[in-house]
């Protein structure tokens, strides 16, 4: 079974190394480190990570700038790290592609667990495990469907370029068609963390979407906001 592979861009050496450590004791043996820009794309195309974990600030400019490139080519999850608290860095950050926003200081520790809810959440171990030979089935809702292992959703037979979190979110409006999902299930099913009101998270993924899967984003057909009640998936 391949094993998943790790890609950590930050500059301070200490902490990598204690993220390294506590990556380790978790039974993640594939890491590579890199402080910079220039460096974690160099390490990103020969590494192919499983998953990056990337620090905001670096020395040549911003982890926002790398995660860009890395969602031209690829869906794997990325995680932000940042010394930054504030409510419109975790919105540019999960705006841009990220997947999940950690604030320093943390505990290396919760970063591991992080990644491997991020990993299962893109179903990376149940794929692993599984037989090669075996095609995952498949749930059809109106012109969508998702693997049954939620790693990829068609429209129209197509395959769609969604982020994990996107993914995640259209897999919690196929279990439930035509029905009203609140920001606070969205948020606490697919974050799987307590809601407290983030609001600005659930809107910006639903934006991002909404350009994926509607004609016209400024008008959804599929994903309607029902107003002071939340959102619904509307098929035939």
């Amino acid at each position: 079974m391949e094993k998943p592979r790790i890609l950590v861009v930050d500059d301070e050496s200490d902490l990598c190394h204690l993220m390294k450590t506590a990556l380790m004791k978790e039974g993640f043996s594939e890491i590579e480190m890199a402080g910079s820009i220039k460096e974690g794309w160099e390490k990103f195309e020969t590494f192919s990570p499983s998953i990056a974990i990337l620090d905001i600030t670096l020395p040549d400019g911003e982890g926002y700038d790398l995660c860009k490139k890395i969602r031209e080519v690829s869906h794997i999850p990325v995680l932000f790290l940042s010394a930054k608290s504030d409510e419109i860095d975790k919105i540019v950050g999960l705006a841009i592609g990220g997947d999940d926003y950690i604030t320093k200081p943390f505990s290396p520790k919760e970063v591991a667990f992080r990644v491997k809810a991020q990993l299962r959440r893109v179903g990376y171990y149940e794929t692993q495990t599984s037989s090669p030979s075996n095609t995952p089935e498949t749930i059809a809702v109106g012109p969508f469907s998702i693997t049954h292992d939620e790693t990829e959703v068609l429209r129209d037979g197509d395959s769609l370029e969604l982020t994990a979190k996107e993914v995640g979110l259209m897999a919690c409006f196929m279990r439930n068609p035509n029905r009203i999902l609140s920001k606070e299930t969205l948020f606490e099913r697919v974050w799987g963390e307590d809601f407290y009101g983030a609001d600005n998270t659930v809107m910006v993924h639903i934006r991002r979407l909404r350009e994926k899967i509607e004609d016209n984003p400024s008008k959804p057909i599929f994903i309607t906001t029902i107003k002071g009640l939340g959102y619904k998936l509307i098929v035939k």
